[in-house]
């Protein structure tokens, strides 16, 4: 094993440090994007950021950027990092994880007296979870021109509060402009979020990109009615016809090699156990590898809803809200992670991403590639999500390294 550059001690004890905002009694994290919490998690971060010598600034979309100048500041920076945000059952590692990761490279340049030509940058991007304001990777999206500001800044929670209305109330409403500059290279450090990786027994997953995916929202609307004097072939249950959807969606998801479909969200009106419900609305995500395949799968589901809510004497809003096409890495910047994790003498193997991050947006503008870390069990977006401090020591390892390589080139 080649030595290391980093402090693996101190990537931990400042995993677990944020670890305890927002903390879980089942050991996870709950800091949903914008929230008071959010805002306690930022300000450490930036914290942090200010004592390794960066300088912060904050964009119009709240996304956070420490910059560790290089010899060269007219050179492109290369960026690194990920979110803090999680989800309302999350776990301590996911998108933290990359954002700590890339902290620690930073701090290990300082240890080491390493200067880069080019700057380096750690970013901490707003919302990419979507789990209170959807879509998911709303503000690297924002950044990377996939969605404009003013959509952004307009997006509402269940409540109705704005981004920028929420923004405003945390103190991260920035002034910078939202992307619009140019970008030597952007690395992403994660947890994998799947078992393949501890599957295999290999400590670096090298990803190569990631699938495809598309969200959909479903309004079915009835008519709600006594469950004790309303006969049941003279219902218009919304339930019903939802239940009858959900089946299919995923019997959709079995039916093709490497499918995924998911209802992750639903909400009953009037929801009463003895009112027949009026209203059924739910979300459904899908993915896959190849676009036509999931673009089958999403017509397969409009035809199959459609006749279920005309069997049903409902009626039925079904529409696509978001669509993340087929992401594959810069290879360049693949490479610098391959042989980052070649030189630290670690284990590695190629991989793809099935979920959504960040780094599927920045892809758009800027050369990219990620870094997967093993987690236990491949269990993710849960209270018992877990990463040995060895395997994250390993990814800040191997992302330092590329960080040196592609800061230099």
């Amino acid at each position: 094993m080649a030595d290391h550059l980093t402090n693996q001690e101190r990537l931990w004890d400042s995993l677990m440090e944020v670890a305890k905002i927002g903390a879980t009694a089942k050991g996870g994290s709950r800091r949903l994007a914008l929230t008071d919490l959010d805002r306690e998690v930022r300000d450490l971060f930036v914290m942090w950021c200010r004592e390794a010598g960066c300088n912060v600034s904050v964009d119009a979309m709240g996304n956070v950027f420490a910059r560790r100048e290089g010899q060269d500041p007219s050179r492109p920076p290369v960026l690194a990092g990920s979110h803090l945000d999680t989800q309302p059952n999350g776990g301590k590692f996911d998108g933290v994880f990359g954002v700590l990761a890339a902290l620690e490279a930073v701090r290990t340049l300082n240890d080491h007296g390493i200067e880069t030509k080019r700057a380096v940058e750690i970013v901490d991007w707003t919302n990419e979870e979507g789990s209170r304001f959807p879509p998911a990777m709303l503000a690297s999206g924002v950044f990377a021109g996939a969605f404009d500001l003013e959509y952004g800044l307009s997006r509402a929670d269940a409540e109705g509060r704005t981004i920028a209305e929420e923004l405003a109330r945390i103190g991260y409403a920035g002034d910078a402009a939202v992307g619009g500059r140019s970008i030597a290279a952007y690395i992403e450090a994660h947890i994998e979020q799947g078992p393949i990786l501890e599957g295999e027994e290999k400590t670096i997953g090298v990803v190569q990109g990631a699938q495809a995916q598309r969200w959909y929202e479903a309004t079915l609307t009835g008519q709600d009615a006594h469950a004790g004097t309303t006969p049941m072939e003279r219902r218009h249950d919304a339930l019903v016809a939802a239940a009858n959807i959900i089946m299919e969606v995923n019997r959709i998801g079995l039916s093709v090699d490497d499918g995924r479909a998911t209802v992750g969200m639903m909400e009953v009106d009037p929801n009463s156990r003895n009112t027949i419900p009026g209203s059924c609305f739910f979300t459904v995500d899908m993915r896959h590898p190849e676009e036509d395949v999931l673009l089958g799968m999403g017509t397969t589901l409009r035809e199959f809803a459609a006749g279920i809510a005309s069997a049903n004497g409902v009626e039925i809003d079904l529409r696509e809200i978001w669509h993340s096409p087929l992401v594959t890495f810069d290879r360049r910047c693949v490479n610098a992670v391959e042989v980052g994790a070649a030189a630290a003498g670690y284990p590695y193997m190629e991989i793809s991403s099935g979920a959504g991050h960040d780094a599927c947006y920045i892809a758009r503008v800027a050369p990219t590639a990620m870094i997967f870390v093993p987690c236990a069990d491949g269990i993710s977006h849960n209270e018992m999500e877990s990463a040995t401090s060895d395997d994250l020591a390993a990814g800040a390892e191997v992302l330092t390294r590329a960080i040196i390589e592609l800061a230099n080139a």
